[in-house]
């Protein structure tokens, strides 16, 4: 539980410093604090912002910093399953060029963040089985 929660958060960093790095996110020029007229994409493909970047950031800290205990990691997954859940749903129902897209999203991040939803619930519940004790603070 504790690696997975090490491996996603880790993830979540790397995405969010990618973000900042011209080339690797095309469009680098129009990268706005936030809205729908950021049209800067990481790989050219998932739009980003100044503030989509610091909350991939900021949830990589969190993932690192919740990993330190089972009940933590766990927490983590799963706690974060639902937000890509939400995220996911927000995505769909919103008009993508409206306002309410502050994120911004567009329809390939609607597809990871399912993608996200769905991996995290799955490690979270799938590992849960395999605690090994009601208070096992032993990192990995």
């Amino acid at each position: 539980m504790q690696w997975a929660a090490i491996a996603v958060g880790a993830v979540f960093l790397l995405v969010g410093v990618l973000g900042f790095i011209p080339g690797v996110t095309t469009n680098y020029d129009t990268l706005t604090f936030a809205g729908h007229h950021s049209e800067a994409a990481l790989l050219g493909v998932f739009n980003v912002s100044a503030l989509h970047n610091i909350v991939h950031l900021l949830f990589g800290v969190l993932g690192l910093a919740l990993s330190g205990t089972f009940n933590g990691a766990r927490g983590f997954l799963l706690g974060g399953g639902v937000v890509y859940a939400v995220l996911w749903l927000y995505g769909l129902i919103i008009d993508l060029d409206s306002a309410a897209n502050f994120v911004p999203l567009n329809t390939a991040d609607n597809w990871l963040h399912l993608g996200l939803a769905v991996g995290m619930l799955a490690l979270g519940l799938v590992l849960g089985r395999t605690r090994n004790a009601p208070d096992d603070k032993r990192h990995v």
